[in-house]
């Protein structure tokens, strides 16, 4: 159904305004026959023709369908006081039909032009047939009529159909280009980001590991005893090796990927990522289910970067859901791709976070360096795949992986 927009603030008189008022005002001066009834129902129209954008509840399904009924209603009123079944003021049975045509889809112009239809026809029932007949040419007037009306109401559906499929068109155009623009901002951010880290962390690289060294040396060379001394270069070797870590994080982030792509089964590779989050001690005890498409054909692949990046969702997954939750992992065929989904029933993600998750560098975890979403979407897009997100807070959250074939 297509909404009536809403009016601009100030917006007091509008072209269409005038031009229903200078319709209907030619109308009444076009009568043959003029009346205080025609007058005051063509009045009645055109004020309910001008009103009716303005009234907030004609904008919904059901106040469309009221519309409706209310110009046909008021139609048949029209045609009632200037002549019925003859009446020159038949044509204003479209305004319902067109409106119905362009609002409310195929049955519901099918339905409006019923209804006017047979309340055209109604009109025959006020005649006397005992006294009057009506000729063939007069009949053959009327079907021919209706066939307008018929006429008017199919044409207008197809010309709403086509600005419907154009408008869908441009949506999903746009979406096309705004998610590509992201893509690219994203890239760009991760380029930039990438040779500042590399160089960062070769230059951090030779004073941790003088530091590591002098840690070990002075451990060593202690005397015995001095156990706070000793507890101490402890303290900076663990934090040499955590920081060393955190760089070679930082410089498997910084580095291209030099992609190893072989034909292999998706469902294989998953579910080794599956078996090492079991596996890994940092991940809270949740279950994992597979919901594997059998359709799912074999396509080429880098696996041990595929088997990271779901290994790293997953963990994420695991790591949003309550104890002994479920993690779903899901697959299916796409057009000329494999879609794959992670799915937690957690906390979901914030909506002012979403469009942040993938950008390196930024978590929401305490202890994370916000690099493991980064990668994964770096190793997609190496793979000519796409990655999205879809979460509802306290809902939890769907990670899709869309994989092409070729």
């Amino acid at each position: 159904m297509t909404a009536t927009p809403e009016q601009p603030r100030g917006a007091t008189v509008r072209p269409e305004d005038v031009a229903w008022l200078l319709l209907f005002v030619s109308l009444a001066a076009a009568s043959p026959r003029v009346s205080n009834a025609e007058m005051e129902l063509l009045a009645a129209i055109a004020a309910f023709q001008i009103a009716e954008p303005r009234i907030g509840f004609f904008r919904s399904g059901s106040g469309v369908a009221g519309s409706i009924a209310i110009k046909l209603g008021l139609a048949y009123l029209l045609i009632g006081v200037t002549g019925g079944i003859a009446s020159s003021h038949y044509p204003i049975l479209m305004v319902p039909v067109v409106a119905a045509a362009t609002a409310l889809g195929a049955w519901g112009a099918f339905a409006a032009t019923c209804a006017a239809a047979l309340s055209y026809l109604s009109f025959l029932l006020f005649l006397d047939f005992t006294r009057l007949e009506i000729p063939p040419d007069q009949i053959r007037e009327i079907c021919l009529r209706l066939l307008m009306i018929a006429t008017v109401a199919l044409v207008t559906y197809q010309l709403a159909a086509a600005t419907r499929d154009q408008h869908r068109q441009y949506t999903a155009t746009a979406a096309k280009l705004e998610a590509a623009e992201a893509a690219a901002r994203r890239g760009e951010r991760l380029a930039a980001l990438g040779q500042l880290t590399a160089g960062l962390a070769h230059e951090l690289r030779n004073p941790l590991g003088t530091m590591k060294a002098s840690a070990e040396v002075l451990a060593k060379n202690l005397p015995e005893g001095n156990d706070v001394a000793r507890e101490l270069a402890g303290y900076i070797g663990a934090e040499v090796d955590r920081t060393n870590t955190l760089v070679t994080r930082f410089l498997d982030f910084a580095k291209p990927l030099r992609l190893e792509k072989s034909p292999g089964d998706l469902h294989e590779t998953l579910d080794l990522a599956a078996a090492r989050l079991e596996k890994d001690p940092s991940s809270p005890r949740v279950g994992v289910h597979r919901n594997y498409s059998p359709d799912v054909p074999a396509l080429a692949f880098d696996a041990d970067l595929i088997e990271r990046v779901f290994f790293n969702l997953l963990l994420n997954a695991a790591q949003a859901s309550p104890e002994g939750g479920v993690v779903t992992l899901k697959t299916r065929s796409a057009e000329g791709a494999v879609e794959v989904s992670v799915i937690d029933r957690g906390g979901g993600i914030d909506p002012a976070n979403r469009e942040s998750i993938f950008n390196p560098f930024f978590t929401t975890k305490a202890s994370g360096v916000g690099l493991g979403l980064a990668i994964v979407a770096k190793i997609v897009d190496e793979h000519g795949g796409k990655i999205a997100v879809e979460s509802e807070p306290g809902q939890g959250s769907t990670f899709r992986v869309l994989l092409p074939l070729a």
